[in-house]
């Protein structure tokens, strides 16, 4: 990971990350989010209608993920901070705990994401996720 900017929102930025990295459970999560949170994913190879989830929805969705998944990383590479908003650049791996279409298990998935998230009172009010996922092949 790159040094990253001393702006407390950045700090709390990444440390959101590592947990959902970690697959931390989502009581942990919570402590991130704001209750009025709203996670917005743009289209994508996995989710070609994007997404939109609320507070509960997140957490379910961390819980779903530590049964799909047997590990997941996030690297940030870069983050910059302006107000109450940051800007990360992350490059994100899992590997599948389950078979997934016709990827087996131990299949490893790789993203390259833009995430936006903005503020409110020290938590995540709000994020967007640009995730582009690399060529899933079964092989």
């Amino acid at each position: 990971m790159v040094e990253i900017a001393q702006h407390p929102d950045v700090q709390t930025a990444v440390r959101y990350h590592d947990a959902v990295g970690r697959l931390a459970p989502p009581e942990e999560l919570a402590q991130f989010l704001h209750a009025d949170t709203v996670h917005t994913q743009l289209p994508n190879v996995l989710f070609p209608d994007g997404t939109v989830r609320g507070l509960a929805d997140i957490l379910a969705a961390s819980r779903q993920a530590r049964t799909l998944l047997r590990d997941q990383h996030y690297d940030v590479i870069n983050a910059v901070a302006s107000g109450s908003q940051v800007a990360l650049e992350v490059t994100w791996s899992g590997t599948l705990a389950v078979p997934f279409g016709e990827l087996r298990a131990g299949h490893v998935l790789r993203a390259h994401i833009a995430a936006f998230l903005e503020f409110r009172d020290g938590k995540i009010v709000a994020q967007r996720n640009y995730d582009c996922y690399e060529r899933l092949a079964a092989g």
